[in-house]
């Protein structure tokens, strides 16, 4: 094919990208995500064309800066990254084009700003040392052994039987261990080392002499060219001022004694035509374990064993008895600071045997006028346990932002590893993945372990079930993947489209062949998001308080994430006393209720409102309904304050309504909506409650009276317990009003965050 027929076909490849972004036919809307995969199979099948894809891109993506499009920027821009990332044989010139884009985007609001900040450090690296980006991916997500680059990443795929079929578990753990297969150790140090060199020498490198050597080396060879390009390419990485000559150098010298002076020297003075043809180098898929959900504290358990070496495994039947060999609580060297009981004095101290001194001595002079310190004070940071803020101030549900983990979070303790938690279901397995997650915040508060050395990310594919094809029971379970489809258009068109796909899939008769090379779609998807996703909208997490008809209970404490639905049974719960029943008095449907809410208003002041109603059930949600409430202002009333959207809930009453008229009594039924931050709800005619949190049966809460609903807090840690020692009991309180106002956020990675 001509290089004006290839050019021709990515343009048009990359037209139909940009349509699907603004595509509302259903022809199109069918195909969302295929257009993009089928894009990026076509230059990793001819690397050649990836130059060409590059240039195609940045023009695209210049267009759209001088017109404006911002809708189709951090697309595209994904996209561009994707590609260089895998490409070899992108000149200087490519890579300082791209670079000099990202920085002009630096002056748009956020997150265009975000993402071209976080491509712009990577794209310096790359144009100075080409293969940068690729060699560290690997390394990570292969958990190659590497002295200069100890970064760790894994991939957990969790699926709760109960909620997904076992077909399509079993279609999924199929495609996972098909891939896998192939991805041996000496396989992904082949790529590596293969990458590096075509990356900087470009057409001087001979690809098939090359890949012919790898493949005849043995295992101590190969790691030893592997090493010394990982050490030559870190090195370089790694000075104030790397140079892309000395690079050169430095690889070329690797490369000659690969392959010899005689072929290094033919490939560079162009006497075999097939080096011409650059081959194909793959980008491996990330590591993915499959996890069959069981219960809430597997999350914290499989985190521990990855993030422990494989032989200091001793698991124990009781998690609290869980050896963490080398993974000391690390609560205690974060402590704010070490307060000494004496007088700071040298002279009030006790002396021993040795420490007399002589009366008159220049030593006695000096020990009555020095000081001793009392207190050694150690800086921290403020919210030490509490990743999720690490970012800035807690702000909107929606809040978006670089995702907290980088960097250290105490002095010495370094985050190599990156567990990637992508989770599969509805908004019922959300709702069991905010338990977890709270349960693991609140085990980190005890036992400061695994928070200082582990970057934990959360991702979230929508997958419902067959038989909820309908329209509104999709919506009912899938509001939380809509919401992030609306704030995020990238997201709906990778990540929301997968869910026929993943269903077609299962159908398919299983293959058992493995000698046939097929291009998994949906794993190629699942790889693409976890890699690109790295933006995180952060969706607040409500405590519910309940009190049970039977007295002798003690009250239960749950949490739920999207929704809160309460019915009204048709037993009652029995009288503390006789009360004689008036005649005449005929009792309505439903049941009579107290609600008591707070309204936030723009002085930051609390109104509490307090309200007697008839009703048939309630409904509180957590997420806005509508387009036009992801991206406005507020969630909250207009008079709400914008620091407090972020506890808004939407209310939604059934209430009835009582009207007399000449034709007798008679009822009618209106739903009245309100918005609020906490709420207590209790039933006053002796008629008992239903709670359903997050629409999950396995999670329903009977015979009710009275509950309460509040933004969960984060965990308070042993750290900020400590601070609150030898303050009066006024400074305390003001402490732990302090601690429980920052609400517990749950972090979800999207491609973009919120595109305003």
């Amino acid at each position: 094919m001509e290089s004006s027929d290839v050019e021709l076909d990515l343009q048009r490849s990359v037209q139909a990208v940009l349509r699907e972004l603004s595509a509302q036919a259903p022809a199109l809307q069918s195909n969302r995500g295929m257009w993009r995969w089928s894009l990026h199979k076509k230059v990793e099948r001819d690397p050649g064309k990836s130059p060409m894809l590059v240039r195609i891109l940045l023009r695209e993506l210049e267009k759209a800066e001088s017109e404006d499009a911002r809708h189709i920027i951090i697309p595209l821009l994904h996209t561009l990254m994707y590609v260089l990332t895998k490409a070899t044989g992108i000149t200087e010139e490519l890579h300082r084009r791209t670079y000099a884009f990202c920085t002009r985007l630096l002056t748009l609001p956020a997150p265009y700003c975000t993402i071209a900040l976080d491509c712009a450090i990577r794209l310096k690296t790359e144009t100075a040392v080409p293969g940068t980006l690729y060699q560290r991916l690997v390394i990570a997500e292969q958990n190659l052994t590497s002295e200069l680059y100890p970064y760790r990443e894994r991939v957990f795929l969790f699926v709760d039987p109960e909620l997904v079929s076992p077909s399509v578990c079993s279609a999924l753990l199929l495609e996972i261990e098909a891939a896998s297969g192939q991805q041996t150790p000496e396989a992904c140090m082949r790529h590596v080392v293969s990458h590096a060199l075509q990356a900087a020498l470009g057409e001087a490198c001979h690809a098939g002499a090359l890949q012919r050597k790898l493949l005849a080396s043995s295992r101590p060879a190969l790691e030893g060219y592997f090493h010394a390009v990982v050490t030559a390419v870190e090195q370089m990485a790694r000075e104030p001022s790397p140079s892309r000559e000395g690079h050169l150098e430095r690889l070329e010298e690797i490369y000659c004694s690969l392959l010899g002076p005689a072929v290094a020297a033919r490939g560079r003075c162009g006497g075999d035509s097939l080096q011409d043809e650059p081959l194909s180098v793959p980008l491996p898929s990330p590591r993915i374990t499959f996890h069959l959900w069981t219960d809430e504290e597997q999350l914290w358990k499989e985190l521990v064993l990855f993030l422990r070496p494989q032989t200091q495994l001793r698991l124990s039947a009781d998690l609290e008895a869980l050896d963490l060999q080398g993974l000391l609580p690390d609560w205690e060297l974060a402590r704010a600071s070490m307060l000494s009981t004496d007088s700071g004095i040298e002279r009030d101290l006790p002396l021993g045997a040795d420490e007399l001194l002589a009366p008159g001595s220049p030593e006695a002079e000096r020990a009555g006028l020095q000081r001793k310190g009392g207190i050694k004070k150690r800086v921290w940071p403020a919210d030490i346990v509490m990743p999720g803020s690490w970012d800035g101030p807690p702000g909107l549900h929606r809040r978006t932002g670089r995702p907290s983990g980088d960097g250290e979070l105490l002095p010495g303790v370094s985050r190599l590893h990156t567990a990637r938690v992508l989770v599969l279901g509805d908004d019922r397995m959300l709702g069991r993945l905010a338990r977890a997650y709270r349960n693991l915040r609140k085990r980190e508060t005890q036992r400061f372990c695994l928070t200082p050395r582990l970057s934990l990310q959360l991702y979230y594919i929508p997958l419902l079930a067959p038989e909820t094809s309908v329209a509104s029971r999709r919506s009912e379970l899938g509001e939380l993947a809509a919401f992030l489809g609306r704030a995020d258009p990238w997201y709906e068109g990778i990540v929301n489209s997968l869910c026929p796909t993943i269903h077609k899939l299962a159908e398919m008769p299983l293959s058992l062949d493995t000698s046939q090379t097929v291009d998994p779609f949906i794993l190629d998807a699942i790889t693409y998001y976890v890699r690109m996703g790295t933006q995180p909208v952060y969706f607040q997490i409500y405590t519910v308080k309940i009190f049970s008809g039977d007295l002798s209970q003690d009250p239960a404490e749950d949490i739920f994430l999207t929704e809160l639905k309460v019915k009204i049974q048709d037993s009652k719960f029995p009288k503390d006393s006789f009360s004689p029943r008036r005649r005449g008095v005929a009792e309505g449907p439903g049941a009579e209720l107290s609600i008591c809410y707070q309204k936030a208003l723009l002085s930051h002041r609390t109104r509490e409102v307090t309200v007697s109603l008839r009703a048939t059930g309630l409904v509180l949600k957590t997420l806005p309904a509508s387009d036009t409430e992801v991206s406005g202002p507020t969630l909250c009333t207009p008079t709400a304050a914008p620091d407090t959207d972020h506890m808004c809930l939407k209310v939604s009453v059934t209430e009835i309504v009582k009207t007399s008229n000449l034709a007798g009594r008679s009822f009618s039924v209106v739903t009245n909506t309100f918005r609020t931050a906490n709420i207590q709800i209790q039933s006053q005619d002796r008629r008992l409650l239903t709670l359903l949190l997050d629409k999950d049966s396995c999670r329903t809460y009977k015979d009710v009276v009275r509950f309460e609903v509040a933004p969960c807090p984060e965990p308070c840690s042993r750290t900020q317990k400590s601070k609150v020692l030898g303050l009066s009991s006024h400074q305390q309180e003001m402490e732990r009003n302090k601690a429980k106002a920052k609400p517990l956020l749950i972090p979800i990675n999207t491609f973009s965050g919120i595109v305003q």
